[in-house]
């Protein structure tokens, strides 16, 4: 990392004045599990908290090229419309903060799959649409879409 010399196509780099940063899912790993090249270079840990509803409706809505930007501009490409309702988008941020809590947090990577879950139908139903055709994203179809994720699991059955 810092202290070496890194080839580019735009001549050498050195790394001795640049602040390198890892992040990733480090919770349940020790300093001395990473590589040695690592573990000195590295020797400064903070643990973040966990994302919480609020933070996942901001990841939906405020960047340019958000998921739901991406699949507004996916079903377009069929030639409909699709429009995603603000509290479908804060029903979506619900589920998924609390997919996280209950069964394991990934992080905003729940969005990708919590909204994958209600594209799936969407996604082949606008193919089947006349082109001008308006397809609208709802709380209440979040809701039907990951009903069956909803449903807790009786884990007391296989308890001894």
């Amino acid at each position: 990392i810092e202290g070496t010399t890194i080839k580019t196509n735009y001549g050498n780099v050195s790394t001795d004045y640049i602040l390198f940063v890892a992040s990733g899912a480090f919770h349940a790993v020790k300093p001395s599990d990473l590589l040695p090249e690592l573990q000195g270079r590295l020797p400064i840990r903070v643990h973040l908290k966990g994302l919480t509803e609020d933070d996942l409706y901001r990841i939906l809505t405020e960047p340019v090229a958000n998921l739901v930007r991406q699949q507004i501009e996916m079903i377009g490409t069929e030639g409909v419309t699709l429009k995603f309702e603000d509290d479908a988008i804060r029903e979506i941020a619900r589920m998924a903060a609390l997919l996280n809590k209950e069964v394991e947090n990934i992080g905003a990577r729940r969005l990708h799959t919590v909204v994958e879950r209600i594209m799936e139908e969407l996604s082949f139903q606008a193919s089947d649409e006349d082109s001008g055709s308006v397809l609208t994203v709802d709380k209440e179809l979040v809701e039907k879409r990951l009903a069956d994720v909803k449903k807790k699991t009786d884990h007391s059955r296989y308890i001894l």
